[in-house]
């Protein structure tokens, strides 16, 4: 069982808010640290949408280390007066994968899901049954992984009150009688602040610092201890933001190996996106990383 707790202050806007799903938890710290940078990659994405409302997305990128390239077509596709979405994608290890969606059809808040996958080389199947609720101070939810030894529960559960959120999550594997996971986290959030702290298995600590210094500069600090273990790896980040069009992520941590990555908007639906990794103990020797992404929307 995978279970985790968390804690955020929200922002109420004159009505009952809303707690964020698990996964969103401390989401604007780990944004600060992963959303522009893509060293080591050279990639192209490539967005459309037809007069039907079908939406088409085409992703192609080359690992400069191993030279391996790879791409996946995605096709979405929504009926909003159903509250239905079909979602399917195909990349080139050869995997298709389906996922159909239904929201707020028999219940306000309620969303069911079922993604399957096929590999028509070998024949694997596999196929995830995800529900979820979300109302007034509660964002619950639960998958069934099936599996011919066993199915696989998740769930998660984060409720609010007064801006404070407590979230629980656990997996557990059916075929062994085990639980797999068990983690607890506890947050706290203003306009522009947030903490969040958290701990995995009893074993990984972890805690972030997010701050919105003004408009246009973002920081996060982010810190993660294992028992046993006299190492804590910690790590700054920030991003400026130049101008409407232009942004600067930098990244350093405790190794220090400095990331940096620069994205401009061409033109509305062009984007750039430039990125380094830089290792600080040894910049003349070599073993540095850059990427290069290109982002076309219409």
């Amino acid at each position: 069982v995978a279970c985790c707790f968390s804690a955020t202050m929200l922002v109420y806007t004159g009505t009952m808010a809303v707690p964020p799903a698990y996964s969103d938890l401390g989401k604007s710290a780990k944004d600060i640290f992963n959303k522009g940078y893509g060293y080591g990659v050279l990639k192209l994405d490539v967005k459309t949408k037809s007069q039907s409302g079908v939406e088409f997305a085409t992703s192609g990128s080359n690992n400069t280390d191993t030279g391996k390239s790879g791409g996946h077509l995605e096709t979405k596709y929504k009926v909003k007066e159903l509250g239905l979405s079909f979602n399917q994608k195909w990349n080139t290890d050869n995997t298709l994968t389906t996922e159909i969606t239904m929201e707020d059809q028999l219940a306000q808040g309620l969303k069911l899901g079922l993604d399957t996958s096929f590999v028509p080389n070998t024949g694997k199947k596999s196929a995830k049954l995800k529900t979820g609720y979300k109302r007034d101070f509660v964002n619950v939810g639960c998958d069934l992984d099936f599996d011919m030894a066993g199915p696989t529960v998740h769930a998660a559960a984060v409720l609010g009150y007064e801006g404070w959120l407590a979230g629980y999550q656990l997996a557990f594997d059916t075929a062994k009688s085990k639980l797999t996971q068990n983690n607890f986290a506890l947050g706290y959030k203003t306009g522009d602040f947030q903490l969040h702290t958290n701990v995995n298995d009893g074993i990984e600590f972890g805690g972030s610092i997010y701050q919105k210094v003004n408009s246009n500069m973002e920081t996060a600090v982010h810190l993660a201890w294992t028992a046993g273990s006299n190492n804590t790896r910690f790590g700054i980040g920030a991003k400026y933001q130049l101008d409407k069009d232009a942004s600067l992520s930098t990244k350093v941590n405790n190794a220090c190996l400095v990331g940096v990555g620069y994205t401009q908007t061409l033109r509305p639906g062009v984007k750039l996106t430039l990125s380094a990794l830089i290792d600080g103990k040894n910049v003349n020797g070599g073993g540095h990383k850059v990427g290069m992404g290109f982002e076309l929307e219409a």
